[in-house]
């Protein structure tokens, strides 16, 4: 070995070690990694930085943007509402949602495939009957699965690909990840589905008391085209119970029928007050088609609080005013503009309404200028709200801010949203601008819970959100742009319609993974130009494989699912590309295989909590302890050999 190639494993040791200690972060070390190869002159300066323009980080970037949108959209409650069985067995549940799990993140980031999903497990595992950890860990498992399927349901996949590209044999194609990874994810699914959920630990889930914020009681409006118009609210109440909400109340024509008959039929514009869980509202309103219910004054009320203001604002004026004659400080053309004016103040008690309705005009504008998000706050003891309601304070022209629902555990009301007092402890659901709920919060005295996924779906931005991704996935896949052009146009149409709003879209990048892949492919890249690949590609060769081709591509796979349990998976395939191709080079043979098997091995995080952000996800919700994983992970990891290897021979010929 001569120096260089001691000085890169030197730092490839390391970086390894400081992966598995865990007390830095990924994209810490790596970019440690970066500055080491740097210094000692292993990567050029002028080049240290050209691996976060690499085509596989800026996809990776994209797809989160859009999977982001997808997310956030609703476009998923479709497809979770007609894949998933109403009425079956924990087994049949439990298969569908895996399987819908695994497709999902075929074209769309495995987190977000999972986070979407996660609260239709945690209903599965209540209406079945069975601890939340045996629908969790199946459904992370699937989600993992899936992701090996095409070019972007994975990191790994785009950086096996970027190596390939280099290696100067031109990119894998959207769809050439599908062979080997479609019969992998099926027999996977079909195996962690009818046998392996019942391997997992039954445990109780932590913390589940304690994040527990109650069902919220919110008004959803019955628009035109709606499915529920016509519909009995018995037929309603049969159709909301998937989404474990009922209907409390009935308000039209701005009078409240409480309680309404189970044979009353809905027509469009009538308000049904609703109680659902936060995690279970957006499933609720779009099963049914409904729109939530905005708690704003009405006019008449209105007008009385912009008449009450103008009589608080005379007399504090005939107040000032007099307070300053009997100073003899207010010159007589003074008192005369004063009473010139009056005209004008009793006009405007008049345009009150008006103003009110500009003033609501302004607020939408707003809101569809600046990011729209959804917040749950609680009132505090102390807070200004208690005893006041949300069409006394204005909320909306006030505050620029919507109530959509109020939780008050232990106390169920039917009044009107806009017409319930405020408690301490209450948990408001509110919609507006980060800012201006903000200063909603902070000028009440309400405080912000932990924060959590909640989506209200919006069905032109569900299909707008749809159309870019299959778009873009045509586009990579036809091969008429670069994957990471057509992604990249795909993120610019999802700004232009808001499917992810343009403030928001930096949010929904990974950052940390994307440094760490920028930072991880020049140090890759001068492991290959050292010779350093070569090397222990050799070794592995001469020392284990014997050199057998077969069991060189065995190891290839065993050694990187063995990395990928303990370290991020996309540093694993970062690591292991330039070995798998010194392998296939020192052999002769194709290089693909090899390639694929870094693929297929990078994306088998089973065995630990650590290996993928998926497994990470579920811990807690759970209730799982660190080596809960390897039992139903260790038998999944020797089925995926078995099925993978002889799919790479078949697949891809050495």
């Amino acid at each position: 070995m001569d120096s260089a190639q001691i000085t890169i494993s030197i730092i490839l040791l390391c970086t390894v070690l400081l992966f598995l200690w865990g007390r830095w972060r990924h994209d810490m070390v790596a970019a440690a990694a970066l500055l080491a190869c740097v210094i000692t002159g292993l990567v050029p300066a002028d080049s240290a930085f050209d691996g976060i323009s690499h085509p596989a980080v800026i996809s990776v970037a994209c797809v989160l943007i859009l999977s982001k949108g997808l997310q956030n959209s609703g476009a998923v409650d479709v497809l979770t509402r007609l894949c998933l069985p109403s009425n079956a067995g924990p087994t049949l549940s439990i298969a569908a949602l895996t399987a819908l799990g695994a497709f999902l993140s075929a074209f769309m980031n495995n987190v977000g495939a999972l986070a979407l999903l996660m609260p239709v497990a945690m209903q599965m595992a209540r209406r079945q009957q069975i601890p939340t950890g045996k629908v969790l860990m199946p459904l992370s498992f699937g989600t993992i699965l899936g992701g090996m399927t095409t070019l972007i349901g994975t990191p790994p996949n785009l950086i096996v690909s970027g190596f390939r590209q280099a290696n100067g044999d031109g990119n894998f194609s959207m769809f050439d990840f599908t062979p080997v990874g479609l019969a992998v994810a099926g027999v996977g699914v079909a195996f962690v589905a009818l046998i392996g959920w019942r391997l997992v630990p039954g445990r109780k889930q932590a913390g589940a008391d304690s994040f527990d914020s109650g069902a919220y009681i919110t008004e959803a409006r019955v628009p035109e085209g709606s499915k529920a118009v016509g519909m009995t609210l018995h037929d309603i109440e049969l159709a909301l119970t998937e989404a474990d909400a009922q209907v409390l109340g009935l308000v039209r024509n701005e009078v409240r029928v409480t309680p309404p008959s189970p044979r009353r039929r809905t027509r469009a514009g009538d308000i049904l007050m609703l109680e659902a869980e936060a995690e279970t509202l957006s499933s609720a309103l779009s099963s049914l088609g409904l729109k939530l219910e905005e708690a704003k004054a009405t006019r008449d009320e209105r007008e009385k609080q912009e008449k009450e203001k103008e009589k608080e604002k005379e007399k504090e004026k005939q107040a000032k005013e007099k307070a300053n004659e009997q100073n003899g400080k207010v010159p007589a053309a003074k008192a005369q503009a004063s009473k010139a004016q009056e005209p004008a103040d009793i006009a405007s008690v008049a345009k009150a309404d008006t103003d009110s309705a500009k003033a609501e005009s302004s607020a939408d504008s707003s809101a569809d200028n600046d990011e729209i998000i959804l917040s749950e706050l609680v009132v505090l003891p102390s807070s200004s709200l208690l005893g006041r309601t949300a069409a006394g304070i204005q909320i909306r022209t006030s505050f620029g801010v919507n109530l959509l629902a109020i939780s008050r555990q232990g106390n169920r009301s039917v009044k009107r949203l806009r017409a319930q007092p405020f408690r301490a402890g209450d948990l408001l659901m509110v919609q507006g601008g980060p800012e201006a709920i903000s200063e909603f919060a902070s000028s009440t005295g309400c405080v912000p819970l932990a924060e959590r996924e909640l989506r209200i779906p919006n069905k032109r931005m569900a299909v707008m959100a749809t159309i870019i991704m299959g778009v873009s996935v045509a586009i990579a896949a036809l091969g008429i742009l670069p994957t990471a052009v057509a992604f990249a146009a795909g993120v610019l149409a999802s700004m232009i319609v808001r499917t992810v709003p343009p403030r928001a879209v930096y949010n929904a990048v990974d950052w940390p993974v994307i440094i760490l892949l920028g930072a991880l492919i020049p140090v890759a890249q001068a492991m290959e130009s050292s010779g350093t690949a070569g090397l222990i590609a050799n070794v592995l060769l001469n020392q284990l494989a014997q050199g057998h081709a077969v069991v060189a591509l065995v190891l290839i796979l065993v050694v990187t699912m063995n990395l990928s349990d303990l370290m991020n998976n996309a540093a694993t395939a970062a690591v292991m590309c330039p070995i798998a191709i010194g392998t296939a080079n020192q052999l002769g043979v194709n290089v693909d295989p090899f390639l694929m098997a870094v693929a297929v091995g990078a994306s088998c995080a089973f065995l630990t909590p650590i290996g993928h952000q998926n497994n990470t996800l579920i811990l807690g919700p759970g209730g799982f302890k660190f080596g809960d994983y390897w039992r139903l992970g260790l038998p999944l990891d020797l089925l995926v050999i078995l099925v993978t290897i002889p799919m790479l021979l078949w697949v891809w010929p050495l």
